[in-house]
């Protein structure tokens, strides 16, 4: 009696083998495919409305692809202080900050306008994250 072991077991999904050609290929279609996703945040509503605005003229000047802006939760933080500093336990105040964020994404960015958007000058109090996906 012979046994021969099979090298899959049956009825189970096998993997292909890739070409180092095909693995480069799909690289570039990632590079090919990817997209700048822009996060601006501020406190103020209106100075973040016209960052926004510039982003979004700078990326149009530069014929991308543009999804957003897309208003995203605004993150409320709340403070509450006593108003005197011994006796007057119940008379309180209270603060909030509030910090508004928007969303863009451009798709398929290229190096004239990653450039643009790096030395575009945004005014103080706004915050920008970007990241390569």
């Amino acid at each position: 009696m012979t046994t021969s072991t099979p090298s899959a077991v049956e009825g189970a999904p096998t993997k292909p083998k890739t070409s180092s050609r095909a693995r480069a290929a799909v690289t570039k279609e990632k590079l090919a495919a990817s997209k700048l996703r822009i996060r601006v945040s501020a406190y103020e509503h209106k100075i973040l409305d016209q960052s926004i605005r510039q982003i979004i003229d700078t990326a149009v000047r530069n014929d991308a692809v543009i999804q957003g802006p897309i208003p995203l939760p605004t993150e409320i933080k709340k403070y509450t202080v006593n108003r005197g500093a011994f006796i007057d336990k119940n008379s309180r105040e209270q603060f909030e900050m509030r910090v508004h964020k928007r969303l863009i994404d451009i798709m398929n960015p290229n190096p004239k306008l990653i450039e643009a958007l790096t030395n575009m000058s945004l005014p103080s109090g706004v915050n920008v994250d970007v990241k390569m996906m």
